[in-house]
């Protein structure tokens, strides 16, 4: 008696949705975003370019998917460094390592992805903007645990300060092989934290 082959199970759609970012992930940063091919993605996916659309709708909503995934999973990442931690100091200085530990883990992609979002449109730019802008809500929310005192004006301002010094050394950091997340870390906390640490005895009022 012929056996019958086992059927093929489908992959599920988060699945599937996943492993085409992780593959347009690697191609965009093997060739750059204008020189990436949606056909090559698909071949090295194992599907259809019309299923690439049908996900995605075009070549930038592929791009804009990307850098969504890496925002979930650096938020998730900070979250999970800051957790239970009892200081503002150790609070920042676990989120700031994390961050760059995350930098690691998309060393290759991370600034080619940053650089080619304005290549491939607003869409792009608009997530990269809201990258930033909800690295800038983690850490003004961190700042108010603990720091009370501090009006939510100079929260916010601080917020965006560290996340503006973050991503310029980041820049600075993808090139390097001496320096670790760690060193990255306190690098920045030398030149801010002592700052923050004292706008609890000083407020502004300007």
């Amino acid at each position: 008696m012929t056996s019958t082959p086992p059927r093929r199970t489908r992959m599920p759609r988060a699945q599937r949705e996943r492993q085409m970012i992780a593959v347009a992930e690697e191609i965009f940063a093997e060739r750059g975003y204008q020189a990436s091919s949606m056909d090559e993605i698909a071949d090295r996916v194992g599907v259809s370019k019309p299923m690439l659309y049908e996900y995605f709708g075009s070549k930038e909503g592929l791009l804009v998917a990307c850098i969504r995934q890496a925002r979930t999973e650096l938020l998730a990442a900070t979250l999970t460094a800051v957790e239970g931690v009892s200081s503002a100091e150790e609070a920042m200085r676990r989120g700031l390592t994390a961050f760059y530990e995350f930098i690691d883990s998309h060393r290759r992609s991370w600034e080619l992805l940053r650089q080619e979002a304005a290549v491939a449109g607003q869409a792009a730019m608009d997530e990269i903007e809201a990258v930033r802008r909800q690295q800038t809500g983690v850490n003004a929310t961190l700042f108010a645990s603990f720091l009370p005192d501090l009006a939510q004006r100079d929260l916010e301002a601080y917020a965006e300060i560290v996340v503006g010094a973050c991503e310029r050394l980041a820049m600075w950091y993808v090139g390097r092989d001496d320096v670790t997340a760690p060193d990255a870390a306190e690098l920045v906390m030398r030149m801010v934290w002592y700052g923050l640490a004292g706008a609890t005895a000083t407020r502004s009022h300007v």
